[in-house]
This record gives C-alpha cells, structure tokens and sequence, in this order.
C-alpha cells in the first residue's frame, strides 16, 4: 500500500481477495519543524507507530487515546487509530473512527479509501465504491483509490455475472466472462506487489576493455564526446534541481517561482481552468502561518525532453502533517524542467 498519511515501508493488503490497498499514518514529520509543540507531537506519533511495528496494538491505541483525550480533533492521531482497531481486527469500531474523519475533514482522501476497505472486507461493495469515489472527488490524481474503485467494480461485475449464470445457467457467454474476472483476482493474489521499496539502482552493464597492443608512434589524444550515459546524468541532475527548487518555493510561499515550475500545457486536476487552479493553490498556501515540504527517496527517470521525478513527500503545515508518494511528469522547455503532470499515491 502507498501512504500519503503513511510510514515508509509498510505494506497492509485487505480482503477482496488481498487487492485493496490500505493505507498506514505515518510518524514521519518535515525536518523543518522547530515548534517544541510540534516536536512533541512528532515524538507521540513516532511512538505510537513504533508500537504499533512492535505489534503491541493494546499498548498502541492506549497511548492514542491518551493523545486524543487533549487533542481530540487530531487528524493524523485519529486516523491512526483507525489504523490500530483495523489491525486488532476492530472493524466496526475502525469504520466508526474513519467515518467520523472523513465528516470532520472532508478534504482528506486517504480516510475515505481505508473506509472502502473496511467495507469491500464486509463484501459492502457499493458502500466501498461510494467512499473511493468521494476519495477520488476530493484528490483526482489519487492512484491508490483509482486502483481499488477498479477492484471493486470488477467485484461488483463478479457478483452481476454470478447472478446472471444462476438465473440463466444455459447464457453460454457469462460464464467466460466471470471466469475471466475470477482469474484476474487469482493472478492478482499471486502477485502481490511488496510495499514500499527504494528506488532499483541504475545498473551498469560491465564493459571489459579489448587488449590494446603499444601504439608504435606518439598519438595526439582528443577529448572524447560525453557519452548518453553522462548526458542523461546531467539532465537527471537538472531535473533534481527543477524539483527542489519547486519544493523549496511551496515552502516559501513564493507563488511566482511554485506557480512558474509549471509548463503552460500542465492539465489541472478535476477539470479545473488554469487560472482556476492557480487560485485555489494560492488559497491553499498563502493563509499557512508555516509549510514545510520535504523531499526523500528522490528517483528520476529521463528520456529525451521528457523526465519521470518519483519521490517521498513530508508535507507539514500549522494545521497538517502528511506523507505521500509523489510523481511529477516533466518536460524540458529551452533550459528548464517543468512539471506537465502531478500525481499522488503513485
């Protein structure tokens, strides 16, 4: 599972046949924090996930609630609890937790797909496709949710062609059909994908240099071109530099230099016009008495004038503390790197 609330490196599947993806809180907090207070709170949520790793859930929740009994409003504790009472196997108690979250905080897409889980796993299939919908309603480039409101309409189809095949066991063409879906939930099972890994290292194809036999004359040595490899490794670090500058103005507040790392053609989420979106970043950023955005895990992928940045992403506000994947499509207009597309939970 991918965590934009999360920790690095867990992975919890649910039912439906271990597809859908869950989603962990993280204790991970920007560096660039230095209130005391927040400090404190970073320190309980490390501690609550610590056991919660430990698998001590009983120690876990206590220590939670404890937390809440001052700060009841908590998002980031609160939807860890949720974490910890699923894990317990608490799942009335863990959907009550999210609910609650999601009418507490609308805006926040990851309470909405833990509670589709909750739901796929009672075989609630239309209640789980009505909360990754709203997930999805509030964060259009939400891969995770994308994903799992897949599974669950091909488990809804499942169901349909089932049904189909019991009013009408002679219809020769349902039963291909939901053998079909059937063995993609099998193939899917199989294949489980692991949580959360590092980036696969570039890998250097070992090259053995032929024999040379001592040249017979002196020989005037030019400079050799750069090779691909040296390019795309400029280019890679140029890209580097486009995303932390990107960062670094968000941090700041600079919306000239945020809003400017985006090319002309960059397509708003939810069907948004340019100028629409720009004001809701601004309305977003500007109010934030401080924001934070961290960048780790940093991979980058360039192919001609086009480059893949994949990242880990802290994100800390005065009102919020949230870690996700990140993905940014970028494109080299003249001599810079600008973001085409943005997704999260990839």
């Amino acid at each position: 599972m991918t965590y934009p609330f999360d920790q690095p490196g867990h992975t919890l599947r649910a039912s439906l046949g271990k597809q859908l993806r869950r989603l962990a809180l993280s204790a991970a907090v920007s560096t660039a924090l230095v209130s005391p207070m927040v400090a404190a709170q970073a320190d309980d949520y490390a501690e609550v996930n610590r056991l919660v790793r430990a698998g001590q859930l009983s120690e876990a929740l206590a220590k939670a609630d404890q937390y809440l009994t001052s700060k009841p409003r908590d998002p980031q504790m609160r939807f860890l609890k949720g974490v910890i009472q699923t894990e317990s196997g608490k799942t009335t108690e863990a959907i009550a937790t999210f609910s609650k979250l999601t009418g507490d905080f609308p805006e926040l897409p990851e309470p909405y797909n833990n509670l589709a889980v909750l739901y796929a796993g009672q075989s609630q299939f239309d209640k789980a496709r009505a909360a990754l919908e709203m997930a999805i309603r509030t964060n259009p480039s939400y891969a995770t949710a994308h994903e799992n409101l897949g599974d669950v309409y091909a488990k809804l189809a499942s169901q349909a062609y089932s049904k189909a095949l019991q009013l009408d066991a002679g219809n020769a063409a349902v039963a291909p059909k939901l053998s079909l879906i059937r063995n993609l939930f099998a193939a899917d099972a199989k294949g489980v994908r692991p949580a959360a890994s590092a980036p696969e290292p570039a890998v250097a194809a070992a090259v053995t240099a032929p024999a040379v036999a001592p040249a017979a004359t002196p020989a005037v040595v030019k400079p050799a071109p750069a090779t691909a490899t040296e390019t795309n490794r400029g280019e890679e670090d140029a890209v580097e530099e486009a995303v932390r500058a990107w960062a670094k103005a968000w941090s700041s507040k600079n919306m000239s230099g945020y809003l400017g790392a985006y090319s002309t053609s960059f397509t708003p989420p939810a069907g948004q016009s340019r100028s629409e979106w720009e004001t809701d970043r601004k309305a977003r950023i500007v109010p934030r008495a401080r924001i934070g955005v961290d960048i780790s895990n940093l991979n980058i992928t360039v192919n001609g004038n086009r480059a893949t940045a994949r990242f880990r992403q802290a994100y800390s506000s005065d009102t919020l503390n949230v870690t996700s994947r990140k993905t940014l499509d970028m494109v080299k207009t003249g001599n810079r790197w600008l973001i085409v597309r943005e997704s999260t939970g990839s």
